[in-house]
């Protein structure tokens, strides 16, 4: 093409050559004359060579950097140079939201080269999968999860569909990392590979992490030792390893301060956040997180009343209505969204003005995909004002400040010992091969662990308990699985993590979303009304067979309420960060009076008896003694599983402190102390816990309790608990 034709910076014919010649001319032609863009961003310059070469990559830039583009420009080019056939590229995404949001601008890139893109997920109608399955798409957006149904599933020939993929893009990859989704999109991959007969390029696309290498190495799965692959983070200052106080994770230069506008206030309660947010920033578009649904839904109530423009999104709502919110919200202007994090993510919803945080996320990372949301258009800065409703959330939000400042971001980490999704893999291969080898069963992992020789244990298991039927040296699915799993063509084997049971809300035949049965079942004066979608709902009747529940409007006394899965605690980093605040540390952001008020009073008030800077300390009022240790719940955990003879077995560990025994003595303590040297031990585990793994009846009960004490550990930083000194203190008023 012309040399007009392409991005300034390109060099004219005769000069040297640039990146951007590896584009096909089509693609190139397009960026110009149909984007209208001057030049690529540097990470999409940077990812053209690594990606059109077939290495393995990981994607780092802030929110809204581009990195859509910067996978499929070079792919589509890569698909048209090695002229790939038939569904080429995965493109797999946490959330079903995020894939429709993407589907549009991928289609119309895949167009400029005559090809296509398509859509696949849960709620994807039964019609289009069926063309996509006799027209495959030559980039199919889907889940990790719905991969997988099509792999198990009976109506999709899967080698003819994913039998000539070459690339996946993992969109939100640290998304995926954290948790046990991480651990199956791994193990769907190898069986894809398997499929495919062929290395597959993985790409993964991240906001700033604290672990970018090793990020990609896991994203690699099996072939990290053998597989070439690259961090791509042009501008992107990458942390190092290091120290923050004494804590553990990963911390950028010091001197580096982020950019951005932040201001913590404390508000007191949520009615006067509502009341601060209705009075300010009036006219603007302004996104606010809550970290709970019923957060969520009585901050939207308030502000209706206040007579705000207001939608909401969170989990619980019908994919109907968040979408109807999300719509609506990103063609207003002054109008407020209140979000839990389904809008942390890359959701476009259109140009923002301001995010506003109620109370605290409970992560730096968290945070940075927040205060991403703003700053976007040219002129305007990133901004987030934090309004706290209680003193410790306040204190949160200044500690999270406070590693920010530094530059830290929390390293992404798997979960460990995922053995319940080591007995999930093994009935999915086996459903999708029909029948599997006894002695082969590993290699459709390609060795990857823990979905190798090791998992031998949990196969036997299997076949002992009737999961698996084994005959001649051949295992098929069994009776037991066909039972706990086998509704609706095994369904239940593709999601790998486990929701609370919830009632479904309906007015008229409009679905509304889905409640807490204890809304249903608490004692509770008066008519029975429920808050969903930020009104007030009155039940009419309830189908308990059915799970449903029918309502009509209600003027108000609307009630909130969900259970919370798993075990909610704060890290060791971010404890300790909190506790370098209450000994006189500050964020470097603006402080309104309101908060340096109350982190003033508590100074004063609550420091003194609680943190010292010398170590931890141990208190006594009366007959409550409390070990101020500030390590985060699973160092707690783990503490008091480990010092089992000083500690309150009755008493649950908190984030700042656990209970000892009442009867304590400074010699017991150094006794139970000396007595450690490195033998921690796993923290006890309630048996109910154990119902939240899924597929946890798949496993011997032993392995289950001993999967979910691993997730509760927190070794190294009751490590370095241990190795500080603790103080004895008799708090004034005690006995």
């Amino acid at each position: 093409m012309a040399d007009a034709d392409k991005p300034t910076g390109v060099h004219p014919a005769g000069g040297a050559a640039d990146v951007l010649d590896r584009l096909d001319p089509v693609v190139l032609h397009h960026i110009v004359n149909t984007l209208g863009w001057p030049d690529l961003r540097p990470l999409q310059r940077a990812a053209i060579t690594p990606l059109m070469d077939g290495d393995d990559a990981v994607l780092l830039a802030p929110t809204a950097g581009g990195k859509t583009e910067a996978a499929c420009f070079p792919l589509l080019s890569a698909m048209a140079e090695q002229r790939w056939i038939g569904t080429s590229v995965l493109y797999l995404c946490p959330l079903k939201a995020l894939l429709n949001n993407l589907v549009g601008r991928v289609d119309t890139y895949a167009q400029w080269l005559g090809r296509r893109a398509a859509l696949w997920h849960g709620d994807t109608k039964e019609s289009q999968r069926q063309r996509i399955r006799t027209e495959p798409p030559d980039i199919l957006l889907t889940t990790p999860e719905s991969l997988e149904a099509m792999l198990i599933g009976v109506k999709t020939d899967h080698e003819r569909l994913l039998g000539g993929v070459r690339a996946v893009v993992v969109d939100e990859v640290h998304a995926f990392a954290g948790d046990d989704r991480g651990w199956h999109l791994l193990a769907v991959l190898e069986r894809l590979e398997r499929v495919t007969g062929r290395p597959i390029q993985r790409v993964g696309l991240s906001a700033t992490v604290g672990n970018p290498e090793q990020l990609l190495r896991w994203l690699q799965g099996a072939g990290a030792g053998s597989r070439t692959g690259q961090v791509v983070a042009p501008g992107v200052h990458l942390p190092a390893t290091g120290v923050v106080g004494t804590g553990k994770g990963t911390v950028t230069d010091p001197s580096r301060r982020p950019a951005g506008e932040v201001e913590l206030d404390y508000v007191g309660s949520l009615d006067n956040a509502a009341k601060l947010i209705a009075a300010l920033h009036r006219g603007e578009k302004r996104l606010v997180f809550c970290d709970s649904r019923r957060q969520v839904e009585e901050l939207g109530a308030a502000l209706r009343a206040r007579e705000v423009t207001v939608f909401l999104s969170h989990a619980s709502l019908s994919v109907d209505e968040r979408a109807r919110s999300e719509q609506a919200f990103a063609e207003a202007r002054d109008c407020v969204i209140v979000s839990t994090s389904t809008l942390e993510l890359g959701i476009d919803v259109g140009d923002l003005d301001r995010v506003i945080q109620i109370d605290a996320p409970a992560s730096v990372a968290s945070f940075l995909q927040r205060i991403g949301r703003t700053g976007r258009r040219p002129g305007t800065v990133r901004n987030c004002l934090f309004l706290t409703t209680r003193k410790e959330t306040l204190l949160q939000a200044a500690g999270l400040l406070l590693l920010w400042s530094r530059g830290w971001v929390e390293p992404v980490l798997p979960p460990p010992e995922p053995r319940h999704l080591v007995a999930q893999q093994l009935l999915a291969v086996t459903l999708q091969q029909h029948v599997m080898g006894d002695q082969l069963w590993d290699r459709q992992w390609n060795g990857l662990a823990p979905f190798d020789r090791s998992a031998a244990p949990i196969l036997r298991h299997l076949t002992e308990e009737g999961f698996l039927d084994s005959d001649g040296g051949m295992l098929f699915v069994g009776p037991e699985a066909e039972h706990r799993f086998g509704r609706r063509h095994f369904i239940e084997l593709t999601a790998s993590f486990t929701a609370p049971p919830q009632f479904t809300v309906l007015s008229g035949r409009t679905e509304i979303g889905r409640t807490d049965p204890s809304v249903l079942t608490e004692e509770r004066p008066g008519p029975r009304r429920l808050l969903l979608g930020g009104r007030s709902w009155q039940v009419t009747y309830v189908d308990w067979t059915r799970k449903r529940v029918f309502v009509e409007p209600a003027d108000g006394g609307g009630i909130a309420k969900w259970m919370s899965g798993g075990v909610v605690g704060l890290s060791y980093a971010l404890t300790r960060a909190m506790r370098e605040v209450l000994l006189g540390s500050e964020p470097p952001v603006d402080l309104t009076r309101r908060a340096q008020a109350c982190l003033a009073e508590q100074r004063e008030d609550d420091a003194p008896d609680t943190v010292h800077p010398g170590g931890t300390l141990v208190t006594r009022v009366g007959s409550d003694v409390r070990w101020w240790t500030w390590a985060g719940y699973r160092a707690n955990a783990t503490l008091a599983a480990t010092l089992q003879s000083v500690t309150d077995p009755l008493q649950r560990p908190t984030d700042c402190w656990m209970r000892l025994r009442e009867d304590l003595t400074p010699a017991d303590w150094r006794a139970a102390r000396e007595s450690v040297g490195d033998g921690l031990v796993l923290p006890d585990v309630d048996r109910r816990a154990v119902r939240g793994l899924k597929f946890s009846a798949a496993l011997p009960e032993r392995l289950a309790v001993a999967t979910v004490a691993a997730r509760l550990a927190d070794f190294e930083g009751a490590r370095s608990v241990l190795s500080e000194p603790a103080r004895f203190v008799a708090v004034s008023g005690s006995a």
